[in-house]
């Protein structure tokens, strides 16, 4: 399918018209960012997307179209993040019924499950035959809202998973990371001459999700920072950089930054979310290299935490082709739809049954996205609705912590205050 522009003229025009809550012109097709495709003929749905930008975009809409006989038109979304959050935030909040369709991330889904511009999915799409394919605790976490509406179908699943240089391990005759204790030998084991037993992304928007991940595999609460569970979690994390196992500044680093150093051998293991492309790019991807690994279980009861996440596809409660968008989300919950996403977008499916039919076993994720799905507690991030202002608050005291200007229990009593802040 050839892609269609608009010029930038009309271009503005249907940018303005989408924020007033006009309807822009119809058509099937990708438009640039910020744009509605254009084309003669009425469509079914306007689609707000964030793959647009994806060489096979046009590809996968051409599958979507076929299947479910809906002539979809397709606004770009913005590619900076704040950018796109306040679009979308302003298309919902105002009652704008031009786009029918959008993509959101957890964050947005924190923010707007409860506000009424979503609607419910429960009886047409999300239905009990169905949700059951997907991972419980983030559905229960990121899509339901407080009166029990399941508000979103996910794209596609992805772990904070566990990584580790297999190289490293074996030079230290390391044979598995199974346990706490496992965890600390192999830092004792590794670390030293410029080389770090764990290695993080701690740049103050993104450590959210390693804090998040300690916590839980010490047996804690992120909402809870009265629990000795949570406290022990800070205490390990802060001694790791006492004791030269992972370098404070990191506190700089996001992904970006990270992998290289992990690619560079600078790392025995890290969290980190994807199938690792960078990896696989840098020849650096396999058994015998960096790959995926089950999470520790540091608790010593047995159970093993994991987070996942995903884009939702939402419906616009403002929506007049609620028919129509409907059908949409229905293929995109069903076998076909999650299989055209593996196959255009390197989308790993989000429904259980149809990533055990569809992925083939040659997939080096298959096998590790399996075992956490089955032996893990999958949940999504613990987040609330001011999402963004938590993380990054959240971040920095944990930052200033790491940095020994505050104490672990002035971190524990600090967060929990913000957690009192941002849930009022």
């Amino acid at each position: 399918m050839r892609k269609k522009f608009v010029s930038l003229l009309m271009a503005g025009a249907l940018t303005a018209g989408m924020l007033t809550g006009c309807s822009s012109g119809g058509g099937s097709g990708s438009g640039s960012e910020g744009e509605s495709a254009s084309s003669d003929g009425d469509y079914d749905l306007t689609l707000y997307s964030i793959n647009t930008t994806d060489p096979e975009f046009d590809d996968w809409l051409a599958n979507v179209e076929e299947a479910t006989g809906l002539n979809i038109n397709v606004i770009a979304a913005p590619t900076d993040s704040d950018t796109r959050q306040q679009k979308i935030t302003t298309i919902l909040s105002t009652g704008d019924s031009s786009v029918d369709i959008i993509e959101i991330n957890d964050e947005m889904s924190s923010a707007f499950k409860n506000s009424g511009w979503l609607e419910g999915l429960n009886d047409t799409v999300m239905t009990e035959d169905i949700v059951d394919y997907f991972a419980q605790g983030y559905v229960e976490n990121m899509i339901t809202d407080n009166e029990g509406n399941i508000i979103g179908v996910p794209g596609y699943t992805g772990y904070l998973a566990f990584w580790v240089n297999q190289e490293i391990m074996d030079e230290a005759g390391i044979t598995s990371i199974d346990t706490k204790e496992d965890f600390m030998k192999y830092m004792e084991a590794v670390s030293g001459d410029g080389r770090y037993g764990y290695g993080g992304s701690w740049e103050k928007t993104y450590v959210f999700n390693e804090i998040a991940q300690f916590v839980n595999m010490f047996g804690g609460d992120y909402f809870d920072w009265t629990l000795d569970e949570n406290k022990e979690a800070i205490q390990f994390l802060y001694d790791m950089v006492q004791n030269g196992q992972t370098p404070i500044d990191q506190i700089a680093d996001k992904y970006e930054q990270m992998n290289p150093k992990a690619i560079d051998g600078k790392y025995g293991c890290w969290f980190y979310w994807g199938l690792g492309p960078e990896y696989e790019t840098a020849d650096m991807l396999g058994e015998d290299k960096i790959h995926m690994a089950m999470v520790p279980d540091f608790s010593g009861n047995g159970e093993r935490y994991i987070f996942t996440d995903s884009w939702n596809y939402v419906l616009n409660s403002a929506s007049e082709n609620k028919e129509a968008a409907v059908k949409f989300l229905q293929y995109m919950a069903d076998e076909g739809g999650m299989e055209a996403s593996y196959q255009y977008f390197d989308r790993y499916p989000a429904r259980t049954d149809v990533a055990e039919k569809i992925v083939p076993d040659t997939d080096p994720a298959k096998e590790i996205y399996s075992r956490y799905a089955t032996e893990c507690t999958v949940s999504g991030r613990p987040m609330l609705p001011q999402t963004m202002e938590f993380i990054t608050d959240m971040g920095t005291i944990f930052q200033s912590c790491m940095q020994g200007n505050i104490s672990v229990d002035e971190f524990c009593t600090s967060a929990q205050e913000l957690v009192e802040k941002y849930s009022a």
